[in-house]
């Protein structure tokens, strides 16, 4: 039987990064998926119960996560009838290296009235391109307006255009299928590179994260467009909408800070894909 990669091991009551998780800036540093991927986990085991679901995660990547043994302390903060708030913490010799918060819902009946939404949908590259597999697949990407090109080649995207993502990804924990909500919270970090992808490659590196859903994603593949960015003075905002084969169903926002001095090159990326064919 095959095993399949993954971010994490379980070891000593904790986590030990994995050779998965090193970061595209540096291969001292643990990537920003694992993390968000980690602490949704931890959120999700000790808080998602008695008919409660989370709606909202907020990541802080505050400080570069290393390769060491790694502890996710949880608390939570409210406890109410309809809300729930959790936080969590990734522990690393006795230092603080990144933290999340998540809010917590019961869902209820929807109220009555019609709403405004986005004209234009997202939409998924095409099953021939892309067939639903429960296996994890590398990245594809696409850029600009109802172009049909999809693949895993960055440079090929090399641009100023729009950007989207469709991701089936790998496991947080080895061993340990992905949850709906552990999953979706792993491909949201990509909203970074979706938003502040252009013609010279990536330039700044996320601070934080915040993923808002109305509902778990259907499938194991989910997609990731950008829908903004804004940047001046090396300090950049952007959001992105999630969608998979049933349509839209969030929303993710990041701030970043600029990184031009490790400025990651379209050529790079190729390299880190044909790493993982």
């Amino acid at each position: 039987m095959v095993e399949w990669p993954a971010y994490f091991d379980e070891v000593d009551g904790g986590f030990y990064p994995t050779p998965t998780a090193a970061s595209q800036w540096s291969s001292a540093q643990v990537v920003g998926p694992a993390l968000t991927g980690l602490l949704a986990r931890e959120l999700e085991r000790g808080h998602a119960t008695d008919g409660f679901v989370p709606v909202r995660l907020t990541v802080d990547l505050f400080s570069a996560a290393r390769f060491a043994h790694t502890t996710t302390p949880t608390v939570r903060v409210r406890d109410g009838r309809r809300i729930r708030v959790a936080d969590v913490s990734v522990v690393q010799d006795g230092r603080v290296a990144a933290r999340a918060s998540a809010v917590l819902l019961r869902p209820d009946e929807q109220p009555p009235g019609e709403l405004w939404h986005r004209e234009r949908e997202p939409q998924p590259p095409s099953l021939e391109i892309a067939p639903p597999s429960p296996l994890p697949q590398v990245p594809l990407f696409n850029s600009g307006e109802d172009s049909p090109v999809w693949n895993s080649v960055p440079t090929e995207h090399e641009n100023n255009l729009r950007k989207r993502t469709w991701q089936n990804p790998i496991r947080v924990i080895t061993g340990e299928e992905l949850t709906p909500f552990v999953r979706v919270s792993v491909v949201a970090e990509a909203t970074s590179m979706m938003t502040n992808w252009g013609d010279k490659g990536i330039g700044f590196i996320n601070t934080d994260m915040t993923l808002g859903l109305s509902r778990m994603p259907e499938g194991t593949e989910i997609g990731v467009e950008a829908d903004s960015h804004f940047s001046e003075h090396g300090m950049a905002v952007g959001v992105a909408t999630l969608f998979d084969r049933g349509g839209s169903f969030g929303s993710c926002m990041v701030t970043s800070v600029s990184n031009a001095g490790r400025q990651i090159s379209n050529a790079q990326l190729d390299s880190v894909m044909r790493r993982r064919m």
